[in-house]
Order: C-alpha cells, then sequence, then structure tokens
C-alpha cells in the first residue's frame, strides 16, 4: 500500500512538472514605419474580438509609440523588441487613474507582456505643476504576467489594482506611491529605481491596499533589487491590512531609516503586515525602524506569502502561459 502511494504521489509530481505551455495561435506584427499588419498598436489590439479563445501574440516593433493602450480582450502576447527600444507612451494626468494612463489591462483574463516599455511622461522633465497621480499601466486583469518590461513615471506608476499578477525582471521606476494597489502580485527579481529628487515631498515605494483579513492582496518583493537618488520610505498603508513583504532584496542607502509610514491608518499598524526578510546593502539596517513593523513573522504567514505556487499560482497558470 505505502509503495502504491508514493508511486502514485511520484507521478503526480512529474505531471506537475511538466505542464506544457500553451501555443501561440496568431501572430500580429505592429510597425509605425508601416510594412507591417499595422501602424499602431490600438489598432492591432481592436482587431483581436473580446471573445478571443487563442493565445494571440502582437508582436511590436522597435520604436516609441505615442498613443494611449487599453486591452480588453483575453489570450493576449504583448511583445516588443526590449523595454529600452519599443516603448509605449503618454503624457497625462487628470487625476483619475482610471482614465489619464498610458497603458491599462482591462478586467479580462490571461494577459502576457514582454519586453516592452510603459511610459507616462506627464511628470518627468520640466514641470511647472505639482506632481500628481499619472499611471503608466494600470492592471486590472487576471492571470497577467510582465517580463523584462519597464514602468517609468513618478506618482503611481504601476498601479496593480485587481488579478494575480507576476512580474519577472521588471524595471519600475517612480517615487511616490509608485506601485500601489489592491492586487496580490509576486515581483521577483526586479529593480525598483526611486527618483524622490523629481519631487519636494517625500518618497514611498509602495502603498499597498489589502482592506479585509479575508481578502487575497498583497505585494511580495523576492531576490529585487532598490537603488536610485533621494530617500525613500518601502510603504504606507493605503488600506487598514496593507500586506509588503521583501525577501532576499537588495537596498541602497536610500530607505527611510523607519522604513514604513502608517499614513492615515494611524492607530491600525497592529493590521499591517510589513516585513523584511534577509535583504541586504545599507538600506536594510532594521535598527531605527518602525516598532510594529513585523520583524519575525511566523512561518504560517510568511510561507503562503513568499510561495509564489501558494499565493497567486494554485492552478499554475503561469507556466500554462506561451513562452517568451
Amino acid at each position: 500500500m505505502n509503495s502504491f502511494l508514493l508511486v502514485t504521489c511520484m507521478i503526480f509530481l512529474l505531471a506537475c512538472a511538466c505542464i506544457a505551455h500553451d501555443p501561440i495561435g496568431k501572430t500580429i506584427v505592429v510597425d509605425y514605419k508601416g510594412g507591417a499588419d499595422f501602424t499602431t498598436i490600438q489598432s492591432a489590439v481592436n482587431s483581436v474580438p473580446t471573445t478571443n479563445k487563442i493565445w494571440t501574440k502582437i508582436l511590436v516593433k522597435e520604436g516609441t509609440y505615442i498613443e494611449k493602450v487599453k486591452i480588453e480582450q483575453p489570450f493576449i502576447v504583448l511583445q516588443g523588441e526590449g523595454s529600452t527600444k519599443t516603448i509605449i507612451q503618454w503624457g497625462e494626468s487628470g487625476g483619475n487613474v482610471s482614465e489619464d494612463v498610458t497603458f491599462t489591462l482591462a478586467y479580462t483574463t490571461n494577459f502576457v507582456a514582454a519586453y516592452i516599455g510603459f511610459k507616462n511622461t506627464y511628470n518627468l522633465g520640466a514641470q511647472k505643476n505639482e506632481v500628481k497621480q499619472a499611471p503608466a499601466a494600470a492592471i486590472y486583469g487576471n492571470k497577467a504576467s510582465f517580463y523584462h518590461c519597464s514602468f517609468i513615471g513618478v506618482q503611481d506608476t504601476l498601479s496593480d489594482l485587481a488579478g494575480q499578477h507576476y512580474f519577472k525582471n521588471c524595471y519600475i521606476e517612480g517615487a511616490v506611491d509608485f506601485i500601489w494597489g489592491f492586487a496580490p502580485s509576486i515581483y521577483q527579481e526586479c529593480i525598483l529605481n526611486v527618483k524622490t529628487t523629481l519631487t519636494k515631498g517625500e518618497g514611498f515605494i509602495t502603498a499597498q491596499g489589502k482592506k479585509s483579513v479575508e481578502e487575497q492582496s498583497g505585494f511580495v518583493f523576492l531576490s529585487c533589487s532598490i537603488q536610485g537618488e533621494g530617500l525613500v520610505y518601502l510603504g504606507r498603508a493605503y488600506r487598514q491590512y496593507s500586506t509588503v513583504i521583501f525577501k532576499d532584496t537588495s537596498m541602497a542607502n536610500i530607505i527611510q531609516p523607519l522604513g514604513w509610514d502608517a499614513w492615515e491608518n494611524k492607530g491600525k499598524e497592529s493590521s499591517f503586515t510589513y516585513s523584511e526578510v534577509n535583504c541586504n546593502g545599507l538600506g536594510a539596517n532594521l535598527s531605527q525602524r518602525v516598532d510594529w513593523m513585523k520583524k519575525d513573522l511566523p512561518p504560517e504567514i510568511l510561507n503562503p506569502l513568499i510561495d509564489i505556487n501558494v499565493f497567486i499560482n494554485r492552478d499554475r497558470w503561469i507556466e500554462q502561459q506561451p513562452q517568451v
């Protein structure tokens, strides 16, 4: 009986390890110079039906595409030729983070972006006005993954709002709440570039908005790197159960000694889940951190957050998506 169970378990584990990537069913090419299927990204997106059921790659040739892009169709791969070579760019802020966005992934499912940049230029360069919310990307879709992408802005750069998301080898730049939202997301081996020098106020990397104990929500950073210019807090609490974990992350000497800020949730600090685990660098000194930061999370709380397959990938959707 024991041998039978052992063999059964081995077969199950082998099957899990051999999940096949879904194939690309169709490829559409975009080149602003012409000679391709489309000259704008949005026109290529619009050519895909909202009832799409096959993985469709939109391959965007090198160049800066000055346009707002919104994707509402499922099963889309948006792929460029490098995050510094293929860039979607816009420059707008009207205080509406759902409208004044360079790139929006709407409430859809199954999306992959790779080797492409998203940029909102509103707060960049010489500015007479105060810094405002100007997202480079707003992500609402479920089962969305990003590989070797860049997100550049100043405030609310990456609006990580809803759905399960996976970011790997990405570059995210900003100064104020430049990764914010309510989603459950894993950021692995990403570079977080701080540009607090572009603002007159304080800098914050995250503003995470978990609303209740039961909600699946939180930002987890695994083996990332924090660099840049100007002092910055690791995060401030956007909602009462705000959850952010930094694990095995390199921190330059730009982290505010206190590390974290309660923002408008002062008095509710015991409900936050903020923790730094095995981090390194001059900015990782914990000696002056706020006394309510959870320096030693018990394994039963920490492990489900830092395990990708538990926190966001229970049905192995990441492995099933097409390789890029």
